[in-house]
């Protein structure tokens, strides 16, 4: 497949843009400053953007069989980010043709499990307490994509650690897995990948914890 990832510099969009190349698939890259991109690959396109201007995104989208985004708040102060850019890519996505887009969320977005535990229920709680502008933020982006007409997926972790990737976690379609508590950015950045060639994650938010 031909693959642009935004956010390539990141914990998960570094992590999607190593995984891609390694299973043989084009990238292109989208990043603020290409210095700070450490991947290196015969099949990898480096492509210089701040991501404020959709008609300049074309020509990274244009083309391509997918659109991944590792776009995200870094911390509570970056609240809102997460919707303004994703709503810079969408409209390059819908202006240049590939319909296909998925990013990532967080679990405390999707809906809560059924049977799920007192004490992770509180933790949820306090949790989404905390960090509540950051989750109204994905909660928007997801409403921005919902209206939209690609074929989304919204990918939705909880707590994220630097562990090497396993390929081994659990995965619910429309909902949240029971008692997941945190997951490698590996991991997520392989669960991305996986939704492209499963038509049952169209349209729909995907949980995934180990």
């Amino acid at each position: 497949m031909k693959l642009t990832v935004f956010g390539a510099t990141g914990g998960i969009g570094r992590e999607i843009v190593q995984q891609a190349l390694a299973a043989g698939h084009e990238v292109t890259a989208v990043v603020r400053d290409p210095a700070r991109c450490a991947v290196k690959g015969e099949r990898l396109t480096v492509f210089r953007s701040d991501v404020s201007d959709p008609e300049q995104l074309r020509e990274a989208v244009a083309g391509r069989d997918a659109v991944l985004s590792g776009l995200g708040a870094r911390s509570a102060r970056d609240a809102g980010i997460t919707t303004t850019l994703t709503r810079v890519v969408l409209r390059a996505v819908e202006a240049a043709g590939p319909r296909r887009l998925v990013v990532v969320s967080a679990a405390p977005v999707g809906p809560v499990p059924e049977r799920q535990p007192a004490m992770d229920r509180v933790m949820v709680r306090v949790i989404s307490r905390v960090l509540r502008g950051v989750y109204d933020d994905l909660r928007a982006m997801e409403g921005e994509l919902a209206r939209s007409a690609t074929d989304w997926t919204s990918v939705r972790p909880p707590r994220l650690t630097d562990a090497p990737l396993t390929g081994v976690y659990r995965k619910v379609v429309g909902g949240t897995p029971r008692s997941g508590r945190a997951i490698a950015r590996a991991d997520v950045a392989h669960a991305m990948l996986a939704t492209l060639d499963d038509p049952t994650t169209l349209r729909q938010g995907v949980g995934v914890a180990y």
